[in-house]
Parts: structure tokens; C-alpha cells; sequence
């Protein structure tokens, strides 16, 4: 499946809907002096934009990696989704003002039969272009196909509200019309924040899920010589452009040849399996056969309980020749005191082993 090309089809259809709903819509609203059918059609016109900058987004990011961006363009649909993201924002704020207005100096609407089979109509076509939509978004992993679909299913919503608020008056000559438009627009303004807000976080960098730091965890592990997976990161470069790196655990007695093929194997599976290329696996030794070691690891290990920001520890290595011992701290990335936490850990590790070069370094929990 070419995923540029099905985001292009899917991007087309939501420009083609949006673009006949939008047309029916002003005329009818314009006609019927109805502000929430107006303002209805400058939403669905905001729509068809977004699916074009949508549909520009994805054939810019699909741009093969250079030079200047070896990582390729991958996050070009992220920014795209931030444009998107501020026109309906402005076309939410804009359906306010005008709504407000509307209030202010009222104005009867007209109703007739054929403005009401235009608003039916634009609901069944909305529910089914959102969920078409959001499902094609979920399947190639396109966060703008499946900002568009909510918003379809959102303008689904705002086009009932709009119907009811038709019939009401036709039956009881009561018009809240231009309250609705207040309620569609603040609708409008909601899904443009939520958007942006969201959007700019992945521009930003987010931690990976736990299902998937488990899922990379376990394919790692199944490579025979890891004795265990730590310090995990993603860096996300577009959905289709995922790198990573993490540390392994090997035994103290391999030699640079096995570790080799360990890491080569680890690069391959995990590629193969979830898509994400391995820039970087770093390497812990662990102590073969040493109760000495492993005695002073549960000691260490026990310091823990009385350091709530401190999560772990790994990378655990005792040397009793060069009197050595090295391990990672593990600290919670969201603690307020975090290298006083290290010192006062640091100074413990030493005075239960005083003769020894106790090395600690600080490690963040950057993924599960």
C-alpha cells in the first residue's frame, strides 16, 4: 500500500464533500437568513482547506532524505496539522463574532423544506466521511487523516444541532438560532486548540507508549546473549522515519566479535519487526559468576527504598581487582530535586564501600 497516495484519495474525497456541502449550505443559509447554516458552511469550507494542506503535507514529507535532512521530511505532516489547526481556529472565532452579532441584532429566519433536506442530508454524509476518514487515518498511521475524521464526526454533531434548531422554530416560532451559532463555533474554536495543542507536542517529542517500549523490549530480548534492555528511546522523524537506541546487558566474558553479531541481530529484528531503525546500542557488562558482585548489587539495590524519586538501577558492574563499581541511577524525570537526590544516593553507595571507585551515573526514565 502506497501510503501517500491513499492520504492523496482520502484528501480528495474530503475536499469534494466538503466543497458541496459548503456551496449548499451558504446558498441556503444566505436565503433562509440562517446564521447556524452559515456558519455551518464556513466550517465545512475550513474542512476542505485543511484536506488540502493535508493532502500538500503528506506529498512534501514523502520527499526522499538529503544532506541537509537525513532523516527525511517526515514531520512536514506535523506541521501541516499545525496550519490546519489555526484555520479552524480562525474560522471558529469568526463564527463567533458573526453569531454574537446575530444575537445582539436578531434577525428571523425562513425555513423551507429544501434547507432541511440540505442539513438531513449533511449529516449522513458527515458521520459516513468522518468514519471513512478516521478509519483510513488509523491505517496508515496519519494523525491529520484522523484529526479530519473527528472533525467530520464533530461537524456531524453541529449540523444536527442546526436541524433541530430549524425545527423548533417551525414549530414553535422560537428562534435560538444564533445561540446554536455560538455553540457551533465554540465547538469550532475546541477542535482547533485540541489540534494545535496535540500537534505541537509531537513536534516537541513525546515519550513512546508503554505497549510499545514493551513490544521493542521483548525483540530485543529474543536475541540470544541480551540479558537485558534498558535506557530505550524513539526519536520520531515522521511516522515512517522512527530511530532509536538503547543499552543491552551482555556477559563480562564475550568477547568484540559476539558482541557484534548481538548487535547486528538486535538492528535487523527490530527493524523487521517494528520499523524503527537502531542508530545506537550501547553495551553493559555484566558480572559472570561473582557472588561478591552480586551481593553488593542487592545492597546497592536496597538504597533504593529510601529514595522515592529514585526508580532503578542497571548497568551494575563490581570490578574487585581494579576495585570498581559502575551502575546507572535511574531517576524520575519529573523530580524537583533531582541532583541532590544523586549526591545523597552517591554518598550511601560509598560509605557501604568505602575502598572501592563507586561511578554512578544519572539515567532518566525516558520510556517504560
Amino acid at each position: 500500500m502506497d501510503r501517500t497516495k491513499t492520504i492523496v484519495r482520502t484528501g480528495i474525497i474530503g475536499i469534494v464533500a466538503n466543497l458541496i456541502l459548503s456551496a449548499f449550505k451558504a446558498f441556503v443559509g444566505i436565503f433562509s437568513n440562517s446564521v447556524a447554516i452559515t456558519m455551518d458552511a464556513v466550517n465545512n469550507l475550513s474542512d476542505a482547506m485543511s484536506s488540502i494542506i493535508t493532502i500538500i503535507g503528506a506529498k512534501l514529507s514523502a520527499k526522499e532524505p538529503d544532506k541537509k535532512h537525513p532523516f527525511g521530511y517526515g514531520r512536514i505532516e506535523y506541521m501541516s496539522a499545525v496550519v490546519i489547526g489555526v484555520i479552524i481556529l480562525y474560522a471558529g472565532i469568526t463564527s463567533l463574532i458573526e453569531s454574537v452579532k446575530k444575537i445582539i441584532h436578531p434577525e428571523v429566519p425562513d425555513y423551507g423544506v429544501p434547507a432541511l433536506i440540505i442539513v438531513a442530508a449533511a449529516i449522513v454524509v458527515k458521520i459516513a466521511l468522518g468514519l471513512f476518514t478516521k478509519k483510513t487515518g488509523e491505517k496508515v498511521d496519519s494523525d491529520s487523516l484522523v484529526a479530519s475524521g473527528k472533525d467530520a464526526l464533530n461537524d456531524s454533531i453541529i449540523s444536527t444541532a442546526t436541524l433541530a434548531a430549524a425545527i423548533i422554530f417551525i414549530t414553535t416560532r422560537l428562534s435560538i438560532e444564533a445561540y446554536i451559532g455560538v455553540i457551533i463555533a465554540f465547538i469550532i474554536i475546541k477542535t482547533g486548540y485540541e489540534t494545535l495543542k496535540d500537534t505541537i507536542s509531537e513536534l516537541l517529542g513525546e515519550r513512546i507508549t508503554h505497549e510499545m517500549s514493551k513490544e521493542i523490549k521483548h525483540v530485543i530480548r529474543s536475541v540470544d546473549g541480551v540479558k537485558g534492555v534498558y535506557d530505550l528511546v524513539v526519536h520520531n522523524y515522521g511516522s515512517e522515519s522512527l530511530m532509536g537506541s538503547a543499552h543491552i546487558e551482555v556477559d563480562d566474558t564475550m568477547n568484540a566479535v559476539q558482541i557484534d553479531r548481538i548487535e547486528r541481530e538486535i538492528a535487523k529484528k527490530v527493524f523487521i519487526e517494528k520499523g524503527i531503525s537502531m542508530t545506537g546500542i550501547s553495551i553493559y557488562s555484566s558480572n559472570t559468576n561473582d557472588e561478591a558482585a552480586k551481593e553488593a548489587h542487592l545492597k546497592i539495590r536496597e538504597l533504593i527504598k529510601d529514595y522515592p524519586d529514585v526508580l532503578s538501577t542497571h548497568g551494575f558492574y563490581m570490578n574487585s581487582e581494579t576495585k570498581e563499581i559502575r551502575f546507572d541511577l535511574v531517576l524520575n524525570i519529573e523530580a524537583k530535586n533531582k541532583f541532590e537526590t544523586y549526591a545523597a544516593f552517591l554518598k550511601r553507595a560509598r560509605e557501604l564501600y568505602p575502598d572501592y571507585d563507586v561511578d554512578i551515573q544519572i539515567d532518566y526514565n525516558f520510556s517504560d
